[in-house]
């Protein structure tokens, strides 16, 4: 910890004194309320990325029901069995989701979060109430282009809440105020899936769902415009002692930040290739348990796990239990000094790609008598994946308090066509879906590629703030480095 001298008007610098008694920092942590604004903003941070992924998830199971005369109780519930390309629609939200990832994040880090969100998530929720007029109006066409912006506008999800996160949270409490927010992620895949089933069964039908998920995204944009703010600094009713706390540990100033991204810096850096490494290698594993694992159980072991919606949930279920205690572990061993902040990250990493790939190798090899096996495996390869929660997904922050937006941008953009080229791969290799041996050549792949990246985070990977996190002060010691030798010289 340090004291912070301010050297310009956007930029900090971190003076290092070791001496006996508490820091400044330390003092205001003693001060801080243990539950402040700060806390808010990360609960509005989950409730936005709850109602997102509900968006996501809940088409894979409505359009069943949107599909089928005999889903609901309700005969007057409208369906459309003529549709006949259900894949592209499912599809769409990507065809969307990957552009807008990096511009994004440089919005948000140039001008701030909240009004981008505020603005692409309210339209999303509209679009998203609007659903079943655009189905009864414009068929499998107008959905295809309604799920392409809804993709479009929660391509400002991730970078911008990551941009906010990284004002808010402080260093010592990042891995799990991080955790509460992306723990939504798993969280709301779980909901989505078992809400979606049961109100399409129900009278209602599933117009329901989306009349549902759209006016609480409304809900949620209204309360973040009265309840959310870009930084402490815009915060009108936060405590002086959680400010100092927040500010300090992050070596905020009360200017706003004008720097350009040092894109340049960012693409030749080698702790942002690693990081971009292993998310798209978790990523690519990830989809291969989401989206093949429940056909390779279907059709080698004869075991149709989706048509038991809490065997298909509880492995999101307790990825989401698992994040909240290996969070505080995180925050604890780095706070106590048991192991640097980098060696944390990466011993995280490492357990949460190392772990999982044995598990899915390991599902390859269960025979068809030995069905119930294999979705412990796939428990335990979805859970422990929970693990990176306190590897990569906060790793942005680490690198770049200033750039998080733009780095989480970049990394989610690449990781996301990872996810569309997940299930390709299975297109192209496995060609007899009930043959064993081909599946385990997928298995292995997914292994292959989450171990890798795992090896290429322990190599290059870091924690440490990055020197051209403040553009101008490594241009200021660059120049005050060469006058010290120009100096030397005469």
């Amino acid at each position: 910890m340090g004291n912070i001298k301010n050297d310009s008007k956007n930029y900090v610098e971190y003076s290092v004194v070791k001496d006996d008694i508490k820091t400044d920092i330390e003092q205001d942590y003693d001060k801080a309320p243990g539950f402040g604004k700060r806390h808010i903003q990360v609960l509005l941070y989950f409730l936005f990325l709850f109602i997102g992924y509900g968006f996501r998830v809940n088409l894979s199971v409505a359009i069943v029901a949107m599909t089928d005369p005999k889903a609901s109780i309700n005969p007057d519930v409208p369906t459309y069995p003529q549709w006949t390309q259900k894949g592209a629609i499912l599809s769409a939200f990507f065809w969307g989701y990957i552009w807008p990832q990096i511009l994004a994040g440089y919005m948000a880090s140039r001008f701030g979060g909240k009004w981008f969100l505020t603005i692409f998530f309210g339209i999303q929720s509209v679009i998203g109430f609007c659903t079943p007029f655009i189905a009864a109006r414009f068929g499998e066409i107008g959905m295809m282009v309604m799920r392409t912006c809804q993709g479009l506008c929660q391509g400002f999800l991730f970078p911008t809440i990551t941009h906010l996160l990284s004002q808010w949270v402080p260093h010592e409490e990042r891995a799990r105020m991080a955790n509460y927010a992306f723990s939504s992620v798993p969280f709301g895949t779980v909901i989505g899936i078992l809400l979606t089933g049961i109100i399409s069964e129900s009278r209602y039908g599933w117009p329901m769902v989306y009349y549902i998920y759209g006016i609480s995204g409304i809900f949620i944009v209204i309360s973040f415009i009265i309840f959310g703010y870009n930084s402490p600094a815009d915060h009108p009713k936060i405590s002086e002692s959680e400010r100092n706390f927040i500010e300090k540990s992050l070596g905020h100033t009360n200017e706003k930040s004008s720097h350009k991204v040092p894109w340049k810096s960012i693409f030749t850096s080698k702790p942002v290739f690693a990081l971009l490494c292993v998310q798209c290698g978790f990523i690519f594993g990830f989809w291969v348990l989401l989206s093949q694992i429940p056909t390779f159980m279907k059709h080698v072991l004869n075991f149709n796990i989706k048509s038991n919606s809490i065997l298909s949930c509880l492995p999101y279920f307790m990825l989401f239990l698992f994040g909240f205690p290996l969070a505080f572990l995180s925050d604890y061993i780095t706070n106590n000094g048991y192991i640097s902040q980098t060696n944390s990250r990466k011993l995280f990493n490492f357990l949460g790609l190392f772990l999982p790939s044995i598990a899915l190798v390991m599902v390859g090899y269960v025979r068809p008598d030995q069905a119930t096996k294999a979705v412990w495996l796939l428990i335990l390869a979805v859970s422990l994946g929970s693990l990176t929660n306190c590897g990569w997904a906060v790793n942005h922050m680490d690198l770049s308090p200033n750039f998080a937006g733009p780095l989480m941008g970049i990394c989610n953009g690449a990781a996301n066509i990872m996810a569309i080229f997940a299930p390709l791969s299975v297109q192209f290799l496995v060609k007899d879906i009930q043959d064993p041996r081909q599946w385990r050549i997928i298995f292995y792949i997914a292994a292959t590629i989450q171990i890798l990246a795992g090896i290429i985070f322990q190599i290059w990977g870091s924690a440490e703030v990055q020197p051209w996190n403040e553009p101008d002060k490594s241009k200021r010691d660059s120049k005050n480095e060469e006058n010290i030798k120009l100096k030397n010289k005469q």
